[in-house]
Order: structure tokens, then sequence, then C-alpha cells
């Protein structure tokens, strides 16, 4: 498959991602490659451990490839969607309780669907260059991908900036924040991997100092604000805050979809630090199985990608318009189309 190179290489399952031109964004072939990659690996025992990597120097993976879904979904075929994002959702899980070592190396954008592949890892390297976001609020969906039981566990209210404004974590704030796991300068990935490759023994991994995290700088300002029990009291407050970092959280919250924030604000809450990572996940399918028929999304897409205009139509004009019973709806038990981890469950094969 051109988008996604998998083999194994001495003792390392490899996956690395081939579309550097696309930013690697992730296709629903990629994600069913990875998960079918997994499923051979469990009981082989030839592979120690998973290396997971990307092409280029721009992006781990700067994203999901939601061109089809847009076009279906303007089709009214909203069946495409739900299956990616099923399968998606599927695979992240599978990383995430993988039975062997999974090691990712996570240079540049590393959003959206690249956090769902990079960040459930169970060794996740970051460099100078990474920068981690979960920016879907911005395009009408909800942070996604196993994403909101990240955020959950970040600590203080940081999880609720993040996901709330988008904003991008460089490598200090990523170990920070929870969705890394070492700074490796990126000058000694190749060394590295090669050993992982030879020894398939993590214990080759040795970190570096990292970086600053310059969030944790804000983290009175974060606390103090984004533990505000909901968005428009938030955004009062930011407006009565002085300086550029609350005036950008500020421009972040009037740009994205209002219903989104609610929903994933509420999410937020729902989950917890202590709830687990399949929770999460069947939480944000609820989500996600309706947000082209009844959310932002398409609208989010059109603005965004397709006509690139930058000026979405939001089904509410501003933060204070969601109600409570539109929350409920989008978060709604889905009954017979729940996500389920049945083919998870038998046998992890």
């Amino acid at each position: 498959m051109a988008d996604i190179h998998i083999r194994i290489e001495g003792r390392a399952g490899r996956i690395t991602l081939t579309r550097a031109q696309a930013l690697n964004a992730l296709s629903y072939e990629m994600c069913r490659a990875i998960d079918a990659a997994l499923r051979g690996w469990a009981d082989d025992p030839s592979v120690a451990l998973v290396v997971l990597d990307a092409d280029g120097e721009k992006a781990f993976c700067a994203g999901g490839d939601i061109a089809e879904m847009y076009a279906t979904g303007r089709a009214g075929d909203f069946g495409y969607g739900r299956r990616f994002w099923a399968d998606e959702y599927r695979m992240n899980a599978r990383l995430a309780e993988y039975g062997k070592p999974v090691v990712s190396f996570l240079q540049g954008f590393v959003m959206g669907g690249g956090v769902g592949v990079g960040c459930h890892a169970s060794h996740r390297v970051v460099c100078e260059t990474t920068r981690i976001a979960m920016p879907e609020c911005a395009i009408g969906l909800v942070p996604d991908v196993g994403g909101s039981h990240l955020l959950a566990r970040a600590p203080g209210a940081l999880g609720a900036y993040l996901g709330l404004t988008g904003a991008r974590m460089g490598p200090g704030d990523a170990l920070h924040a929870g969705f890394a796991d070492m700074f490796v300068p990126q000058a000694e990935w190749e060394r590295v991997k090669q050993a992982l490759i030879l020894s398939g023994d993590v214990g080759v991994l040795t970190p570096s100092p990292p970086p600053e995290a310059a969030l944790a700088a804000q983290s009175d300002l974060i606390d103090r604000v984004f533990a505000l029990p909901d968005l428009q009291t938030i955004a009062t407050a930011l407006e009565a805050t002085p300086g550029d970092f609350a005036a950008e959280a500020l421009k972040a919250l009037h740009r994205n979809a209002p219903l989104s924030l609610a929903c994933a604000q509420a999410m937020r809450r729902n989950l917890g630090p202590d709830s687990t990572l399949r929770a999460a996940l069947a939480q944000e399918y609820r989500f996600t199985w309706r947000a082209m028929e009844h959310g932002d999304f398409l609208e989010g897409i059109r603005a965004a990608i397709i006509d690139k205009d930058r000026r979405p139509r939001w089904q509410h004009a501003s933060l204070s318009d969601v109600t409570g019973a539109e929350v409920d709806h989008m978060l709604a038990p889905l009954g017979r189309d729940e996500l389920e981890f049945h083919e998870i469950e038998e046998g992890r094969t």
C-alpha cells in the first residue's frame, strides 16, 4: 500500500506512514492496515515490539483524511463516516492495550487522528519539532480517537484548556500533559530505531532532558479559568484577564463550534481522571455517530478544507446558545449502534 509501509525488521514489527506530501493524513485504508498488522503480530514470536514512525519532517500525522467523509456526508450517506470512526477507534484501543511494547516517534504535527495512532503507544518519543494538538472543535467535532481520555488525565484544568482551544503543545508541554513519555533529539532517532530493531528491547530507549513546558508556567491561570462550570463563564473570565495568553484562548473559543465546545466540556466531566480509554472512545463515538447529521461537522469541513473561507456558519451564534438538552442528545447512548470491542476481546487476534 503506497500510503503506509508495513514490514518486519529484525525483532520489530514496523509501521511507517508514507504520505508525507499530505502530512501523513490517516485514511480509512491506513487505519485498517495498521489494525491488521497489529493482529498479525500479536502472537508472532519473532516480533518483540512494534515501531511506529512516519516519513517527512513536517508531520508524524496531522489528522484524519476526511475528504471522503465530507463527500459521502453531503450526499446523505452517514454510514461511511460511522464505519471509519468505529474501526479507527477500535484500532486506537488495540494500540493502547497491545500485549507488546509499541514505540512511536512523533515529529512535527501530531493532531487528531495522529494522536490516536501515536499517543496511545506504550513508549511515546517526542523531539524538538513536535507539535501535538486536539483541534477538533474547530471543525465541528470533539476531541476523539481517545484524545478525550488523555485530556481527562492531564493535570489540573489543562485538559479542558487544550480540548476547548485546540492549542498546540511543544515537546515539553506534551510530556507535562501526559501525551508523551520521553524526549530524544531527532538526530538520535535512527540510531535508537536500529537499536530497537536489533535488540527487541525497549531498554535501549534513553531519554534526554526535555525542553521547558511553556504551559506549566500558565497553570495558575489555566486552572483558575478552565475549571469554571460553563463556556460563557470561562469566556467572561478570559475577557477580564490581561495578557496575550488569555486573549488567544478567548479568540479560539469564539472561533470554534459552540455545540462541539459544550459537548467536549460535558465529555470531560463525564470521564474524570480515572476513566478508561474504552469508556472515552464509546462516548466519543456517540458524538461522531451524530456529527454529520445533527452537528456542525460538514460545515466545519466546508469552511476549513473545501471552500477554505475560514468562515463557518455554526448552528449556534454564541457560546451561551447551546442548551443542555442539545448536549444530552449528542452524547446519548446509541442502543444497538453503540461502539463495541468484540473483535479485540475475542482472543485479541
